[in-house]
């Protein structure tokens, strides 16, 4: 069953518990790159690392998180994000425990800092 988009829009704003410019400088990181899958577009970005730039954006774009304010690009990779996020909260307490681990790294590319939990 597919969630509404005011679930999407509900549980992404409390998934994603770092700011814009949170993520922003975690994403400058050296360590930030190196956790994922990489895109396989050559460019040696990861997956996860793509999206939380496009977090940043959605982020940016509509900080006051009015509803009406995302549009449908938005809310599919919100969707996303939501679906990335509580599979891997519910699979992998160890990103919790170990910030080195690739799950801590890869939940800060999108968006979900552990340790803010």
């Amino acid at each position: 069953m597919v969630k509404d988009n005011e679930t999407v829009i509900k549980e992404f704003n409390e998934l994603i518990n770092m700011t814009s410019s949170e993520l922003e400088a975690w994403l400058k990181e050296e360590q930030s790159e190196n956790s994922g899958w990489d895109k396989g577009d050559g460019s040696g970005e990861t997956v996860g690392h793509e999206s939380g730039r496009k977090i940043i954006q959605i982020l940016d774009k509509n900080p006051d998180k009015d509803p009406d304010q995302y549009d449908e690009d938005d809310l599919q990779h919100m969707r996303k994000v939501v679906s990335y996020c509580k599979r891997h909260l519910a699979q992998e307490e160890k990103a919790k425990q170990n910030t080195d681990s690739k799950s801590y790294k890869s939940l800060k590319n999108w968006g979900h800092d552990p340790l803010k939990t």
